[in-house]
């Protein structure tokens, strides 16, 4: 009853502050020459980017795009006030942003109920798991979320999508902005960000951006502390040739605000009450998440005036991480309903990366048909060490109902870590894409893609897996700016290691369906988009079944088999509204996923973990500027529905119940922003979660449930010199 209450609250503050919009149409001239500007452009307020290059690694209109993009502007993730990435996706149509809670490790979504890969201005960040620094919205200039698979373009990668960041880059004209924050859970920050040009022929640009942060979270005892220096320049080598670098340094303190709490207590009901939100299960002298991650990004394109480019990128990244931290495992209570019996885990966690990603681009027209190609090779050369120690039950209980700390005085060190051997990997993709402009209505998109990829898990061991993906779409667009489409497209994942005969695994592979349309309205700002898919994936791991057993080629009886799959379907309908006063940005998704082959016992037809079967978001903004110069209060909704824990539905052959899957409930909540811009000054004020409401995001059959983020004030001034 209070979502239903929530909902009609906030359509009711839509509806009031849209009686506001200015109707008085824009002359005609005045209606071309806008439409003409957003295609290629950003709107005039920021909030909404109408051109995208992660969709086809070259910048390319949206509603020319047969694939699913959604671009978040630096104003859009500023109105939201969002302090992470993961925070910033909250309202975007088919991604569930922290599925496993409030996390200050790093940022977590779901895609189309698949964990995505990050990228930074087209290249891969993250090699497997923490070992690196958490990425700071103030650094970048928007955030591209491309839906679906996307190896053609890619590699190897994930079956939901990518996430690539785009840094903020030097521009001509000087400008600066001093950022002060107050917050939550004593949150303190302060950033600046200036750029220029040094000379006067504005050949040489310079960018500097920085940041300091002191401040708690939401659980007891865990920081999260940041440093960041984040400098580059651009220089024009000559009338057709640019190059950006980009430095970045960070150190971040945090420890493990995940918690791991058991399903009782948290979804289910306990004999001592709900486990309290900010309960924290490790030792406060003890736990710690501390990373440190020098990079360095170049960036160069050159023109050859003859419709040909040449553009490439290359970063190198230095990153470690000192990981401690206690968790109950299982996450079961005791015998006395208040006690978690806690292991240690420690590891010592490094990452040296080097990426590079050389395309020739051109545009040329044969016959009647105008081309945009891409011609490209990319090379991904990541070395990662995760060393590590588990004790499993020698952290001893944890009352939490009633904790006492400190009664633990010898921790392990990192000195009893143990030393595995690194994991190296080597990728080389050649790929070639061209996107056909046929007369003024049609767009054909086909691309191709090989990889080669070697996996170095130690210094005589080795696994090579090749892969070749395809990407076809086809659009047309209508006079009236309608764009219907469809597009097929693939993706790969390299799996490390030997199946139950002793062969290498085969890379999974995943397949994707999309129809889909959007809509740019003529003489306006508007954007509207909407899709449905059907993603399958292959050679999925799974353990030997019954008859498999016996066969006598077996080695490894405990080993996996790759027969799994898995299929995911889904509606997705997203809206980017724009008038004088007002910005409304909404968006709704349904998911159905299945694993549809298993040999596991209770996985069989069961839904992917962590993904709500429906979500629908809006947010609203209004800038009375006609009335009320400077002001803005924005709002916004968030629903959520229930997610299930991986399991499925197991019936004995009496008829008993073997097994029930565990789901969360949906829930709903609501963000609010209200600000003022004088002169040089913007105040704003944001709520996250204002009515405080306590929700479990999602519960895993594991047995463990991951509380979201509670109620989140900052008040921010900015001061523009």
């Amino acid at each position: 009853m209070n979502s239903f209450k929530s909902i009609f609250l906030l359509m009711l503050f839509h509806g009031l502050v849209l009686a506001d919009v200015d109707d008085d149409p824009a002359s005609p001239d005045e209606d071309s020459e806008q439409l003409e500007d957003i295609q290629v452009t950003a709107s005039s307020s920021g909030l909404i980017s109408y051109v995208s290059a992660t969709g086809a690694k070259t910048d390319t209109p949206i509603v020319d795009t047969a694939s699913s993009v959604s671009v978040l502007t630096a104003q859009r993730i500023a109105d939201l006030g969002a302090e992470t990435v993961q925070d910033a996706l909250g309202y975007v149509a088919g991604v569930y942003n922290g599925p496993y809670g409030v996390d200050s490790r790093g940022d977590w979504s779901q895609i189309r109920s698949v964990s995505p890969v990050q990228y930074l201005d087209g290249l891969r960040t993250n090699f497997n798991f923490y070992n690196n620094t958490r990425p700071n919205p103030y650094t970048l200039q928007q955030v591209e979320i491309l839906k679906g698979p996307s190896s053609v373009l890619y590699g190897q990668g994930s079956l939901g999508g990518i996430i690539n960041m785009v840094s903020k880059k030097p521009q001509t004209e000087f400008s600066g902005q001093l950022w002060g924050q107050l917050g939550s859970f004593d949150r303190r920050q302060l950033a600046i960000d200036v750029t220029g040009a040094v000379n006067q022929q504005a050949s040489v640009l310079y960018r500097a951006v920085a940041l300091l942060r002191d401040s708690g979270s939401q659980t007891d005892f865990v920081d999260d502390d940041s440093l960041l220096f984040n400098p580059s320049v651009t220089i024009h080598l000559s009338d057709m040739t640019e190059l950006t670098v980009i430095g970045h340094w960070q150190n971040s303190e945090t420890g493990s605000s995940t918690q791991f709490f058991p399903h009782e207590g948290t979804r289910l009901p306990a004999p001592n009450g709900p486990i309290p939100v900010n309960r924290f299960v490790s030792e406060p002298a003890f736990d710690g998440y501390d990373s440190e991650q020098q990079a360095l990004t170049a960036l160069l394109q050159h023109d050859f005036s003859n419709g040909w480019s040449v553009q490439a990128g290359s970063r190198y990244s230095d990153s470690t991480v000192d990981y401690r931290t206690m968790y109950g495992w299982p996450p079961v209570f005791q015998a006395d309903d208040r006690s978690l019996l806690r292991s240690i885990y420690i590891s010592d966690n490094q990452a040296r990366t080097l990426t590079t990603d050389l395309r020739l681009h051109g545009n040329h027209m044969w016959g009647n048909s105008l081309h945009k190609v891409v011609l490209g090779i990319d090379y991904q050369n990541a070395k990662t060490d995760n060393d590590s120690l588990f004790l499993f039950g020698q952290g001893g209980l944890l009352d939490l109902y009633d904790p006492v700390y400190g009664m633990i005085s010898n921790f392990p060190s990192m000195d009893e870590v143990i030393d595995t051997p690194a994991n190296h990997i080597l990728q080389t993709g050649v790929y070639l894409q061209d996107q056909i402009y046929l007369g003024d209505n049609w767009i054909i998109s086909a691309a191709l893609r090989h990889d080669r990829v070697k996996n170095k898990t130690a210094v005589t061991t080795s696994q090579l897996s090749e892969a070749t993906t395809g990407k076809f779409g086809l659009m047309y667009q209508f006079a009236n700016n309608w764009s219907p489409y469809l597009s097929y497209s693939e993706s790969f994942e390299p799996i490390v290691g030997e199946d139950a005969y002793g062969q290498s695994y085969e890379p999974k592979s995943g397949e994707q369906f999309e129809l889909g349309l959007k809509y740019q309205p003529a003489g306006t700002e508007h954007l509207l988009t909407a899709s449905v898919y059907q993603i399958t994936e292959q050679n999925r791991t799974t353990p030997l079944s019954a008859a498999d057993l016996n066969d006598p080629a077996v080695i490894n009886p405990a080993g996996s088999i790759q027969v799994g799959a898995a299929e995911i379907t889904g509606l997705e309908l997203e809206g980017q509204f724009e008038w004088q006063t007002i910005d409304v940005y909404a968006s709704y998704a349904y998911t159905d996923s299945e694993i549809t082959q298993s040999n596991t016992l209770g996985e069989l037809g069961a839904r992917l973990a962590a993904t709500p079967d429906h979500m629908f978001s809006s947010w609203l903004t209004w800038r009375p500027e006609h009335f009320w110069p400077g002001f803005k209060i924005g709002a916004g909704i968030r629903y959520v529905g229930e997610t299930s824990d991986g399991s499925a539905r197991v019936v004995a052959e009496d008829g008993s119940v073997l097994n029930e899957p565990l789901l969360t409930r949906d829930y709903t909540l609501l963000d609010f922003m209200l600000g003022y811009e004088s002169g040089p000054y913007d105040f704003s004020f944001n709520v996250d979660n204002l009515t405080d409401k306590t929700v479990t995001t999602s519960c895993l059959a594991r047995g463990d449930c991951f509380y979201g983020q509670k109620r989140t004030i900052t008040a921010s001034v900015k001061y523009q010199f």
